[in-house]
């Protein structure tokens, strides 16, 4: 993780136990003695790919520093339905409430590394293209999202509006133009000492006309290009600069824009159409 990163794992995580605790776990208070000690195990009902173990480990931590957190699989590992995926063990009202949190992050997080795996592979068979995610996340769970992209083998795409430079169809319009808005992106650039990779998004041959005789972009999206047409975008390129094919690319239709070996192809479905890994803490 990034510095940034973790400080906002940090935070998040005690927002989401302060959310979800509030001034007391009452039902655990109730039925369980505070002595009381116990130990739990995750199991995946699912086969998959796992994502939050060390999520759920910090979550813990912060709820309770003297509970003994033990892995027994790494982030990033394919699993199947029965495997154990960690122990935690101690005071059986941190245990318990404690769970449903470290449960929603990692049942999450392994659902989008789960697809992102799957996607991954598909688009660099045989080729180049890598996998994208985008900026469609739940607001405060981006970190976490884009970490399981990451542990599923995708790539993230800017983390925010704050990392990148990317020009889109809004942004064309309301500057004036594709000249104007590149030219405005450097000036800006310039004027602060910023040194930011500068993206522009194109939607017909016409655009991308435009943005190839202005130069000054360091990539270009072709959003909602069919795949004959990013052949032919990739083809009048040459090389120049990097490309992304972005817009509707889902599993089925991956395999052929992938084939045509454009640098990137992003698929917002990563983080936004996600089902769940199922996973269970039992008491054991």
């Amino acid at each position: 993780m990034e510095a940034f990163e973790e400080q906002m794992v940090t935070d998040y995580i005690r927002l989401a136990l302060k959310e979800d605790v509030g001034d007391g776990d009452h039902t655990t208070l109730a039925c369980i003695p505070e002595t009381a000690k116990g130990r739990a195990v995750l199991v995946a009902k699912q086969d998959g790919v796992i994502a939050g173990v060390e999520i759920a480990r910090l979550v813990y931590r912060e709820l309770d520093p003297s509970l003994v957190f033990t892995p027994l699989v790494e982030d990033g590992a394919e699993i199947k339905a029965g495997d154990r995926i960690f122990t935690v063990e101690g005071s059986s009202r941190s245990i318990l409430t404690g769970e449903r949190l470290s449960l929603n992050y990692l049942q999450r997080m392994s659902g989008i590394a789960t697809k992102t795996r799957r996607l991954a592979g598909i688009a660099g068979k045989g080729g180049k293209t890598l996998l994208l995610d985008t900026r469609k996340t739940t607001p405060n769970n981006r970190v976490f999202e884009k970490m399981a992209v990451r542990i599923g083998g995708g790539h993230n795409h800017r983390f925010g509006l704050f990392d990148m430079i990317l020009i889109k169809d809004n942004h064309v319009d309301f500057a004036g133009g594709i000249a104007q808005a590149i030219d405005s992106v450097h000036a800006y650039l310039k004027r602060t000492g910023k040194e930011l990779a500068v993206e522009i998004e194109v939607r017909d041959f016409e655009e991308l006309e435009q943005v190839l005789d202005h130069g000054g972009v360091d990539r270009i999206m072709l959003d909602n290009f069919t795949a004959d047409d990013l052949g032919k975008a990739l083809a009048m390129i040459g090389g120049r600069c990097q490309t992304e094919a972005s817009g509707g690319i889902d599993e089925q239709t991956l395999p052929v824009y992938a084939a045509t070996n454009v640098d990137y192809v992003s698929v917002g479905a990563l983080t936004h159409h996600i089902e769940s890994l199922d996973l269970s803490l039992k008491a054991f």
